[in-house]
C-alpha cells in the first residue's frame, strides 16, 4: 500500500509515519473479532513474499531462502514442536539517518519489513542436528535425515499339536455353565 501512495505523489515521510503509527500489533477491537489480526495478514504477506526451495538429499534436507539485504544477526531459525522448522527476519530502513543525511526518495521498490516462512518437516528430519548458512542474501538451513529403521524380523511361533481327538478336546474343556461367575453361584 505504501508504494502505491508513494506513487501518487505522497511525502514518503508522511507514507512511513502513517505507517508506523497506523500498524498495531495485535487487533484490540472486539467488533471485528471475526477478521483476521493485523498481525495474522502481515505474517501471511510476509510468508508469500518469502522465497524457498526443498531439496531433498540422501542424507539431509536443504532449505535455501531468499533473504536479501539482511545481516546475519537480523536473522532467526528456530523449531517449534520438533517438526516445523521457522526462518524469519525483518529489514527496515535506516529513517533517522536519512533524515540526518537529508535523504528524500525518489522511488522505493526494494522490499522492507518482514520475512517469514516455515516448513513442516518430515519424520525422517533429526531435528538435533541443524546448521544454518548466510552467504550473499541467500539463507541455508541443513537439517539431517535420521536413519532408516531396521525392518522387523519375521517371528517364527511354534505351533504345538494334542494328540487328543475331537471327543476328547469337548470333555477336556469345562463348560460355559460350570465356570463360577465371580462368587454369584456360592450365594445361590
Amino acid at each position: 500500500m505504501d508504494l502505491q501512495l508513494r506513487q501518487f505523489g505522497f511525502d514518503p515521510r508522511l507514507v512511513d509515519f502513517l505507517l508506523d503509527h497506523l500498524d498495531f500489533s495485535d487487533e484490540t477491537d472486539t467488533k471485528a473479532h471475526h477478521a483476521p489480526s493485523r498481525a495474522y495478514v502481515r505474517d501471511s504477506k510476509a510468508m508469500a513474499s518469502t522465497y524457498a526451495d526443498i531439496l531433498d538429499y540422501p542424507d539431509s534436507y536443504k532449505f535455501v531462502v531468499d533473504m536479501p539485504g539482511l545481516k546475519s544477526e537480523q536473522i532467526k531459525v528456530t523449531m517449534e514442536d520438533d517438526s516445523t522448522l521457522v526462518v524469519n527476519g525483518e529489514r527496515r530502513r535506516d529513517k533517522d539517518k536519512d533524515q540526518k543525511e537529508g535523504v528524500k526518495y525518489l522511488r522505493m521498490e526494494r522490499k522492507q519489513g518482514k520475512f517469514l516462512k516455515k516448513f513442516q518437516l518430515p519424520e525422517n528430519a533429526n531435528s538435533d542436528d541443524i546448521s544454518a548458512n548466510y552467504v550473499d542474501g541467500v539463507l541455508t538451513v541443513t537439517i539431517s535425515k535420521r536413519p532408516p529403521p531396521e525392518p522387523k524380523k519375521p517371528k517364527t511361533i511354534q505351533v504345538q499339536v494334542s494328540s487328543l481327538g475331537p471327543e476328547t478336546q469337548a470333555q477336556a474343556q469345562p463348560q460355559i455353565d460350570e465356570l463360577p461367575r465371580n462368587g454369584l453361584d456360592s450365594q445361590a
